[in-house]
């Protein structure tokens, strides 16, 4: 698979986390209506469909020469998911700034986009909502590292990451008008539901990724010093994963160092972390 290509940054100083050691490839999703979810994801973000050599009637979507960043299965049978088993809380899609996500808010207003939530994580600005089959989407912006809010001292190295409301008003008026999701787009974190969250939590630190923020019923984890690559959360699931659901079909990493891929594929073992969640291995 080639490499990622570097995206553009806002914040020179800051490092991409498509780059860090450990990051997030690829989502694969299991779909009732692959057509229909690609048609939905070209509008909402500009997303380009490409038959899947691997496996006929599957799509890839992407916005350029970079990897794809879903996979969508056609699987018309696929029992819909009831939103208490684990699978995917959301992915989400990292802009490269602020005005960015300013002009992509007109575009959602302006296509009769309907979101679910908008906060300011002190780390981030995050805009949240749906596809057609029910699988929850961050857009979002990242701040500079230098502002993103740090524990005490005492309690140690990472992030303080909060939820505040999001000023809308305020975001908007830092765009003139629509603009789709840019090219350097890509997916900077996926947040899982959980069985087990502190068996989950471990699996996924034994593969390279760092805890960088505990919250009730919530874990995050990152690689190279970001805020979070992969989150779990028990807020609402439990159990294992049932085979044969739409939904989260795999989520796929991206080591993008030799000792990165080494760690992480020593400790993958069957590729399904402790909650039932599907996890794939890739060269970054």
């Amino acid at each position: 698979m080639p490499a990622a290509p570097r995206p553009a940054n806002p914040h020179p100083a800051d490092p991409h986390p498509a780059v860090a050691p450990l990051a997030i490839g690829a989502v694969t999703l299991a779909a009732r209506d692959a057509p229909r979810l690609a048609e939905f994801y070209a509008g909402l973000l500009g997303l380009e469909a490409q038959p899947d050599p691997a496996e006929p009637g599957a799509l890839r979507l992407g916005n350029g020469a970079a990897p794809a960043m879903l996979r969508l299965l056609h699987r018309p049978q696929a029992r819909p998911e009831r939103g208490d088993e684990p699978g995917l809380f959301h992915t989400a899609f990292l802009l490269p700034g602020r005005a960015a996500l300013a002009g992509w808010l007109h575009h959602a207003f302006a296509r009769g986009t309907r979101l679910e939530g908008a906060s300011d994580h002190g780390v981030s600005d995050a805009l949240y909502l749906s596809d057609p089959e029910g699988n929850g989407i961050e857009v979002y912006a990242d701040r500079p590292r230098a502002d993103w809010p740090r524990p005490a001292r005492e309690e140690g190295e990472g992030v303080a990451m909060v939820t505040r409301r999001l000023d809308l008003h305020a975001l908007l008026a830092e765009a003139p008008g629509p603009a789709l999701a840019p090219a350097e787009t890509r997916i900077g974190h996926v947040h899982l539901r959980a069985g087990d969250l502190g068996a989950t939590e471990a699996w996924y630190a034994a593969l390279g990724l760092a805890v960088t923020q505990r919250m009730p019923q919530a874990s995050f984890l990152a690689s190279g010093g970001y805020h979070h690559h992969v989150a779990v959360n028990t807020w609402r699931s439990g159990g294992t994963r049932p085979e044969g659901l739409a939904g989260l079909a795999a989520l796929e990493l991206r080591a993008n160092t030799p000792e990165a891929h080494a760690q992480a594929l020593r400790n993958l073992g069957a590729g399904m972390d402790p909650s039932g969640n599907r996890v794939t291995l890739a060269r970054g």
